[in-house]
C-alpha cells in the first residue's frame, strides 16, 4: 500500500464530466484506489463515491493505492488530481 497527498486543481470541483473521466482512468488499474478527504474515504472507481467526496478546488486529497500496479495508479491519480485532467 502506498499513498500521496495532493491538492485538487479544478476550478469547478469534481463535476459529472471530470469525475466520470477520473473514474474511467482509475478503472483501468487492478489496484484498489481510494480518496481520503473531507473526513471520509471514497472508492475512486465509483462515480457515486467520487461525487459524494465533494472535492473542490484546493481540497487536500490523500490517494491510497494497494495492489499489483499501485505505483502506476498512484502516479496517474496524482497527475489527474493535480491538474492533468482539468487543463
Amino acid at each position: 500500500m502506498i499513498s500521496k497527498t495532493v491538492a485538487f486543481a479544478g476550478e469547478q470541483g469534481f463535476q459529472m464530466d471530470t469525475a466520470s473521466a477520473f473514474v474511467a482512468a482509475m478503472g483501468s488499474f487492478k489496484s484498489t484506489v481510494q480518496l481520503c478527504c473531507n473526513g471520509g474515504t471514497y472508492n475512486a472507481k465509483s462515480i457515486l463515491n467520487v461525487i459524494a467526496a465533494y472535492i473542490k478546488n484546493g481540497t487536500k486529497v490523500e490517494v491510497v493505492c494497494s495492489g499489483e500496479d499501485e505505483e502506476e495508479a498512484l502516479a496517474e491519480a496524482a497527475r489527474l488530481l493535480e491538474g492533468g485532467l482539468f487543463q
